[in-house]
């Protein structure tokens, strides 16, 4: 039987040049913004991080990462059992207010320390 491979010994790959190098480098770029995580809400970008942390499906930001201008301290408070009491932000974008849309544990309980300095978003904030 025919083989139906096709002919590969024209074929002329230079490895060595330069034009190769910049490919490597844009893949490894690409595979960078692949690993990045990011908050939205009313068209802005409220934080954005390659290094939250995951605690009961939600995505905890940094606190340098978050873009503080938009962010207002609230006066709610909540307490979980495992993780300790939770202060909120509400988010201010525009002149519209998303109240209570971003939280916090200031001093999480022992089970939790891996999330003491993060904040975590709920309330139509888009995390992708």
């Amino acid at each position: 039987m025919p083989s139906t491979a096709p002919d590969r010994s024209n074929i002329d790959v230079d490895f060595g040049s330069i034009q190769s190098l910049n490919v490597k480098v844009k893949v490894v770029y690409q595979l960078s913004d692949l690993l990045m995580t990011t908050a939205t809400w009313n068209g802005v970008t409220l934080a954005q991080s390659d290094a939250t942390v995951v605690v009961e499906n939600n995505q905890y930001f940094p606190a340098d990462s978050i873009n503080k201008q938009y962010f207002v301290e609230s006066n709610t408070h909540s307490n979980c059992p495992w993780k300790g009491t939770c202060n909120y932000y509400s988010i201010n974008v525009e002149g519209q207010t998303n109240q209570d849309a971003a939280w916090y544990y200031p001093e999480p309980k022992d089970a939790a320390k891996n999330i003491k300095g993060y904040v975590a978003f709920w309330k139509g904030v888009k995390v992708s």
